[in-house]
């Protein structure tokens, strides 16, 4: 006969303002097998979790009931308070909050609460006493991205003496930060934090660098990743460049600088930019007239090093790693979108990247601010936040980096062009964290930039101007404002291949397509897919000190798998029995592709890669399949409970 304990938490006036928590424990001591039940404040505090220890003990359970928030709250802590007492998976929780009392008003969720409690009591008692999976563990990381969340958790993981592998999709690692000219709130210049980074990245011993490269393939489960990565040929031997610049100077073919968005022009050989790692030439296969066949050749004759392979081809290495790190990091907002803004019919509205580059030294006008239409020196800017983003035809969301960046471009334009004016057109200032705050008065008040509250109503071309036009609801006036030159804010968007790569790793993205984490609380950079991480704008729109900190906070959750010989999975997995006749109804069903075949047919689970979600089980046609503590029979009695 079982021993059950029921601990009924208060959790504040969150349920004891809508539940008669006493009268919750005063009925579940009347159910078959509890012998104990109380309540308490807080159930998950350290007193909390020591009065179960101590009750667990005096009155001897093999089982307990916690009647308290949600399962994916406090689950975990409750079933390791009392580990060394009892087994963990005879601890459940009641989840009375979320189901119950926030979703009530009056006293009349007490019966509710009552009936979901004896409805866990019934599951506890019909549980199995199971112990963890152990699976060993392949101490290689996998890091998706070299941007700097990329290269920070590389770091952090090569640091603390475990193999890394780094792979970015472009010629050079550096990502969006590259790109840009300054960093708020302190103004360094971005390649000056950046590039020691980088370069540390590319030196490193416990670093694979493979750049110009992507995932193509993942299969496996966590310990244990097989992934394969497609290396696409650059058609220059990087251990031979020099960086020398002869064939540069011999092509004689000239594109749009993708680096530059279109505004500076390069050859079909070149470097993504001057600080890149590697520094080493890059032929683009789609411009070059020497690739597939050979009709040029003039770089191959100039280069003294030989580093020249036209016949180079695509390499796909495959690597066994323990984890996965994603650093994907973000886009803009499709600009073709925005046509209420002009962008793409005229040449003076530009958007904020765009922007970043005309800023900086090395971009395509060296730091002068000009109207892309003439050349001529931009006197009067507007800038327009929130272009795409907290918009209901566009992204609802909001890109929590704009504010911060505008106010920084408002900020240089005025030091770049002193007699200049500069004007902010915007919803609500979000300018959170340390120091932001003060920066962005500073640039309100010192700097004398005109914020300007409220979205444009009407942007139109009259003459050698742009003519914004708008209201500035706080004050309720209309504003009419010749400008040179329109920014565009515009939306932060997950990368173009991040539902590709979600694919492959079979994780979670949400309604915008950004990386879903476990939980936005308790498990912030973990997937559901448990030895997959993410960091940076994959994840979220977020700004370059989060992501750093993001990035050391994934590289710390792999260091910590890392420090075992063998990792522990939950025991909750399908179990096959022998009843099986090959219908394959679970094998195509299965989400994480934890299903195979053996020789004969019949269907057998990988428990590293089974999550235990129960769709197998629900479909199979014989009833060959179980879950573990959710058997057929238990959950019936759990409805025969909640429906008495």
């Amino acid at each position: 006969m079982a021993r059950i304990g029921v601990f009924v938490c208060h959790c504040g006036l969150n349920i004891a303002g809508v539940v008669d928590v006493k009268k919750v424990a005063e009925e579940l001591i009347k159910e078959k097998d509890v012998v104990y039940a109380t309540t308490y404040t807080y159930m998950c505090s350290d007193p909390g979790q020591n009065l179960i220890r101590e009750k667990i003990k005096e009155h001897k359970l093999d089982g307990v009931v916690i009647a308290a928030c949600s399962p994916s709250m406090h689950e975990e802590t409750f079933r390791n308070a009392t580990r060394d007492l009892i087994n963990p998976y005879k601890v459940e929780i009641a989840n009375i909050r979320e189901q119950c009392s926030w979703v009530h008003e009056s006293k009349d969720a007490t019966e509710k609460a009552i009936k979901i409690t004896k409805a866990l009591v019934e599951k506890v008692r019909g549980n199995d006493e199971l112990e963890p999976i152990k699976i060993d563990v392949e101490k290689k990381a996998l890091v998706i991205g070299g941007g700097i969340a990329g290269i920070q958790a590389s770091l952090d993981i090569a640091d603390a003496g475990y193999e890394v592998i780094l792979v970015e999709k472009e010629p050079s690692i550096g990502g969006r930060m590259a790109q840009l000219s300054e960093t708020f709130p302190t103004l360094d210049c971005s390649q000056c934090i950046l590039t020691p980074k980088m370069v540390l990245a590319a030196r490193h011993p416990n670093i694979k660098l493979l750049t110009y490269s992507e995932v193509t393939g993942i299969d496996g489960y966590v310990g244990n990743f097989k992934v394969t990565i497609k290396k696409k040929p650059r058609y220059i031997d990087v251990d031979k460049c020099t960086a020398c610049g002869d064939c540069e100077d011999a092509c004689i073919v000239v594109v749009p600088n993708e680096f530059d968005f279109g505004r500076k022009p390069r050859k079909a050989i070149y470097i993504p930019f001057p600080q890149a790692v590697p520094a080493a030439y890059v032929i683009d296969e789609q411009s070059c007239l020497g690739v597939a066949p050979l009709r040029c050749g003039e770089c191959a004759k100039v280069c003294e090093a030989n580093a020249i392979d036209y016949d180079m081809q695509p390499e796909y290495i495959e690597e066994k790693v323990g984890a996965i790190v994603v650093a994907t990091g973000y886009d803009l907002y499709d600009k073709n979108n925005l046509v209420e803004y002009g962008y793409g019919e005229d040449p003076d509205i530009i958007t904020s990247l765009e922007f970043e580059r005309m800023l900086s030294a090395g971009g395509p006008t060296q730091g002068k601010i000009i109207k892309p239409s003439n050349g001529k020196e931009a006197k009067k800017i507007v800038f327009i936040q929130c272009a795409g983003s907290r918009d209901k035809n566009h992204k609802p969301y909001c890109s929590s980096i704009c504010c911060m960046y505008t106010a920084k471009h408002a900020l240089l334009f005025k030091h770049h062009v002193e007699d200049g004016e500069a004007y902010v057109f915007y919803i609500d200032i979000r300018a959170t964290g340390k120091n932001y705050e003060e920066f962005i008065a500073r640039v309100m008040e010192e700097e004398r930039i005109n914020y300007i509250r409220g979205k444009p109503a009407k942007i139109y071309r009259q003459g050698d101007k742009i003519i914004v036009e708008g209201v500035d609801t706080l004050l309720g006036k209309s504003v009419k404002i010749e400008a040179d030159l329109v920014v565009l804010a515009l939306a932060v968007v997950p990368s173009q291949d991040a539902k590709k790569l979600a694919r492959l790793l079979k994780v979670a993205t949400d309604e915008h397509g950004f990386f879903k984490e476990a939980h936005p609380k308790l498990r912030p950079v973990e997937a559901v897919t448990r030895g997959i991480f993410f960091t940076g704008c994959c994840q979220s729109p977020k700004d370059i000190p989060s992501s750093v900190a993001q990035a050391s906070a994934a590289a710390s959750k792999v260091i910590a798998m890392f420090s075992h010989d063998k990792l522990e999975k939950e025991p909750i997995v399908a179990v096959f029995g022998d009843a099986c006749t090959g219908c394959r109804t679970c094998f195509y069903i299965c989400p994480f592709n934890a299903i195979q075949l053996d020789s004969k047919g019949k269907a057998y689970n990988i428990e590293a890669l089974c999550e235990g979600c129960g769709v197998c089980v629900a479909a199979c046609p014989v009833g060959n399949i179980r879950l573990p503590n959710f058997d057929d029979e238990q959950i019936k009695k759990m409805v025969e409970v909640i429906l008495e």
